[in-house]
C-alpha cells in the first residue's frame, strides 16, 4: 500500500531534494592536458649534398636545405650559411659558418651566440645550456629556451681554431608554446640527431 502525501508534503519534499542538490560543491576532474593533432612524416637521416664548406652532417628526409645568399640584405662571401627548412611545421632551422680570425675570434663568436640566445631571456620561463664535446674535435654550447619565445633550440659548434658553425631554430608563427610544444620537441629530437652527426671535413688545429 502506498501512502499519499498531500499537496503541500509532496511540494515542500521536492523543494528540499532540489535545495540539497543546488547547495552541493560541484566536484570538477582535472581534464588532461591536450594538443592539436599533427600527422608526424616518415623519414630517414641523409647526408647534405656536397659542397666546398669544412663540415658535414645529416639532416631529416622532409626537411630541405637551401644555401642562404644574404645576411641582413647583405650579401654573404661565401655559401656556407645554410637554412635548413621544415616545411610541413613552417620552421626554419637558420645556420651561420664563420672562419674564425684576428678580428673575428674565437671568443668574440662565443659571446654574441650567448647575446643572441639570452635576447629572448625576457619572454623565456628558463634557458637550459648543455656542453657539446664530440671524439671528432666538435666542441659548443646548445641552448634549450623553453616559453613563449621566437626560437625555442639555439647551439653553436667549433674546432676551437679555424671554423665557426651556429644554428638557431625559428617558426614562421606566433609562439604558442602550447599548442606548438609537440612540434618543437619532434624537430629538436632531429636537431640533436644533426649535431650528432657533424663533423669537419677536414683535419683541425687542436
Amino acid at each position: 500500500m502506498f501512502t499519499r502525501y498531500p499537496d503541500n508534503k509532496l511540494f515542500l519534499l521536492c523543494f528540499a531534494l532540489l535545495s540539497w542538490f543546488a547547495c552541493s560543491e560541484p566536484v570538477y576532474s582535472p581534464k588532461p592536458r591536450m594538443y592539436p593533432y599533427v600527422a608526424y612524416p616518415d623519414y630517414q637521416m641523409q647526408a647534405i649534398p656536397d659542397r666546398t664548406c669544412p663540415y658535414r652532417f645529416k639532416y631529416p628526409s622532409y626537411a630541405v636545405v637551401e644555401e642562404d645568399s644574404t645576411f641582413f640584405e647583405k650579401k654573404l662571401e661565401h655559401s656556407c650559411w645554410l637554412n635548413v627548412q621544415f616545411p610541413m611545421f613552417h620552421g626554419t632551422l637558420h645556420c651561420s659558418y664563420y672562419l674564425i680570425t684576428a678580428e673575428n675570434n674565437l671568443e668574440k663568436c662565443i659571446k654574441d651566440s650567448y647575446k643572441l640566445a639570452r635576447e629572448h631571456q625576457k619572454k623565456a620561463n628558463y634557458i637550459d645550456e648543455h656542453v657539446i664535446r664530440k671524439p671528432n674535435n666538435v666542441y659548443g654550447m646548445l641552448f634549450n629556451i623553453e616559453g613563449p619565445v621566437a626560437s625555442p633550440f639555439q647551439f653553436y659548434l667549433t674546432d676551437s681554431s679555424q671554423y665557426f658553425f651556429r644554428g638557431a631554430l625559428y617558426f614562421n608563427s606566433t609562439p604558442k608554446p602550447d599548442s606548438l610544444q609537440p612540434v618543437v620537441e619532434f624537430i629538436k629530437k632531429d636537431v640533436l640527431e644533426m649535431i650528432n652527426s657533424f663533423e669537419w671535413k677536414t683535419s683541425t688545429k687542436k
